[in-house]
């Protein structure tokens, strides 16, 4: 009943609607009704579109009000600390650099390699990000202790820990010297040991943390001449499996990631024949390229969605292994 009344009056006013510059004004005339003797007094009636205008602006800016109070509440993210062992070169010279332009801390590990690690630093913080290098032999429990107290003391922790050092002494197991066998067990598994059982101490404090261990498609099937690396391998891929398993309710997150044939110095330097052979057994039909592992490795030490997978090895290889 309300709404018809006021329409039969509204109609009965005679109203006309004037356009001033988008704020319409409705103008109502002053008339008499013919049940009364007064005249509608309607000067003080005036409809303005802007009305909504008006709202609108005012519940933006309370929005932008609420937005900078969260700001300010809002802890400070702070860049991940990211320790990368055998980082001068290859495929962990490229983990360093994706890590670091991605905005991480980055400590880049190396054994001989000071020039080249130094400069994978410079260009860490040419792109705006934070690098410090460290000379040491991860096969040595000291050198380790060392490399952790060097992050913890420059960054106040340790988030991601990435190791990658390893080395290759290939040879058929009939002529594998001791020592060529002892060296790759002591670098490549005694080594991701040693840096993992240092790095979750600090990761289980605060009950958070990303290991990643760079295994090898060897370690899944063997290669002729390599049988003191394919067993290193192995043995990181079932100690990444266990570490795994013990760690997950400290909120640590444990993976590998298993890289066929990727370019390198040692690629180039292969004859046509031999690398025809091994590209044949690629089915993709090339090497992978250091920046290919390297984004599966951002992607496990950093990446949010990443978080509900421990315990895997990725494989990088072209499809080698299926």
């Amino acid at each position: 009943m309300a709404s018809s009344a006021s329409g039969s009056a509204i109609m009965a006013a005679g109203i006309t609607v004037a356009d001033t510059g988008g704020h319409k004004i409705c103008h109502f005339r002053r008339l008499f009704l013919s049940n009364t003797l007064d005249p509608i007094n309607y000067s003080n009636l005036q409809c303005r579109s802007n009305t909504k205008n008006s709202f609108s602006s005012v519940v933006k800016a309370q929005a932008v009000t609420v937005e900078q109070a969260a700001a300010r509440v809002a802890p400070k993210t702070e860049a991940p600390v990211v320790i990368i062992t055998g980082a001068s070169r290859g495929i962990g010279k490229a983990i360093s650099l994706a890590l670091g332009k991605a905005g991480c801390k980055v400590l880049v590990n190396y054994a001989r390699s000071s020039k080249e690690a130094e400069e994978v630093c410079k260009e860490i913080e040419a792109c705006g990000g934070q690098a410090l290098s460290f000379g040491g032999d991860v096969s040595k429990e000291a050198d380790v202790e060392a490399m952790i107290k060097t992050a913890v003391d420059a960054w106040g922790t340790v988030d991601v820990l990435i190791n990658n050092a390893g080395i290759t002494r290939d040879g058929l197991l009939m002529r594998m010297t001791t020592k060529q066998w002892q060296e790759v067990i002591d670098l490549n598994l005694t080594g991701v040991y040693l840096c993992t059982q240092a790095a979750a101490k600090i990761m289980m404090k605060k009950k958070k943390g990303k290991i990643i261990n760079i295994a090898s498609v060897v370690g899944l099937v063997g290669n002729f001449g390599q049988a003191n690396y394919s067993a290193a391998k192995a043995g990181v891929i079932g100690l990444t499996k266990t570490v795994a398993k013990e760690y997950a309710s400290r909120n640590i997150n444990v993976n590998a990631v298993a890289p066929g044939f990727i370019a390198s110095d040692m690629t180039s330097k292969l004859g046509d024949d031999i690398e025809k052979k091994i590209l044949g057994q690629i089915p993709l039909g090339r090497y992978g390229q250091p920046e290919e592992v390297a984004g599966v490795v951002e992607f496990l030490a950093i990446n949010p969605a990443s978080n509900y997978i421990t315990g895997q090895v990725l494989t990088i290889d072209g499809g080698m292994v299926m």
